[in-house]
Order: C-alpha cells, then structure tokens, then sequence
C-alpha cells in the first residue's frame, strides 16, 4: 500500500476506535482555530458574515482555565420564530488541543441530546457521528471564508460581535 493510500482515521464514515475518536477531536480543534483563532478572548455572541453564504452564529458560552464551551449554529427565520440549526453545543480543551461535541439541539423533539443520554454501547458511534460532522461542517465553513475575530477598533470585519437591537 502507497503512503498516499492511506487516509486518516477522521475520514472513515464509522468509528474504527477510540484513539481514532480523539485524532478526530484534534482535527477539529485545528480547524475551530482555523474559524476562531481567538476563542479563548471572546465572550458573548458573534456573527460571521460572508457573501452569498450563510451567517454563522458563534456564542461564547463559558471558559475556566482550560477549556471554552461555545454554541455553533445557523439561524433560520420562520413564522413560528427563528431555528437554530445545526445547533451543537462544543468544547475546546485549549491544553490538550482538541475539540468535543458536547450535544446538539433537536427541534422535532425540542430537546437538547448529549452522548450521555445513550446507552453506553452507543456513544462511541454517536460521539464519532456528531464529531465527524462538526469536522465536515468547520471544513465547509472554512472553504466559505467564515471566520471569527476579536473586535477592531476602527473597521468593521466579519465575525464581530451580534449587534442586538433594543
């Protein structure tokens, strides 16, 4: 088999294991620093906006010495209201250098679901599909020109802070 042959572990669509699973969770911090290379200063709500793409909407939502919990989403209006959606929950661990989901929002049903919820036997698969799938959408966005900034003074960019009318 050829070097090149050989795909990383990431790109499997099953779990081979669970060292495979954290190789994931690195590839996903490397490419959440990629779209927010400041995560670790931003607090509250950010937007990134990007001609003829989607506005990608980051919350900030906690942050102790090492790690930062954010939400990821897109924001959809209905006549029922706005959906969020993806809607994932993540956690970066700045000192090991990887990225978790740590759950998503489920609109049909209206309730938040972590791996936790699942029986044991499930999690792996479960962490491996929403993680995977974070990895693919952080790619997307990336590819799209998404990014997140700390605030400029003086020219406004994108990924700036949600201005929230009164």
């Amino acid at each position: 088999m050829l070097i090149q042959d050989i795909k990383p572990a990431y790109l499997e669509p099953v779990p081979q294991s669970f060292a495979a699973l954290m190789d994931l969770y690195e590839a996903n911090y490397i490419r959440l620093r990629q779209l927010c290379p400041e995560l670790g200063d931003l607090q509250g709500e950010y937007v990134s906006r990007v001609a003829g793409a989607m506005d990608l909407h980051l919350e900030v939502l906690e942050h102790t010495p090492y790690t930062s919990t954010a939400r990821l989403t897109y924001l959809f209006e209905e006549p029922d209201g706005t959906r969020r959606s993806p809607d994932l929950l993540v956690r970066m661990f700045h000192d090991a250098r990887q990225v978790e989901v740590l759950g998503r929002h489920c609109r049909p049903l209206d309730v938040n679901i972590t791996v936790e919820d699942l029986p044991r036997q499930r999690s792996l698969a479960c962490k491996w599909r929403l993680n995977r799938f974070l990895f693919k959408w952080l790619g997307y966005s990336l590819r799209q020109g998404h990014r997140f900034h700390l605030p400029e003074t003086d020219t406004p960019a994108a990924g700036l802070p949600l201005e929230i009318a009164p």
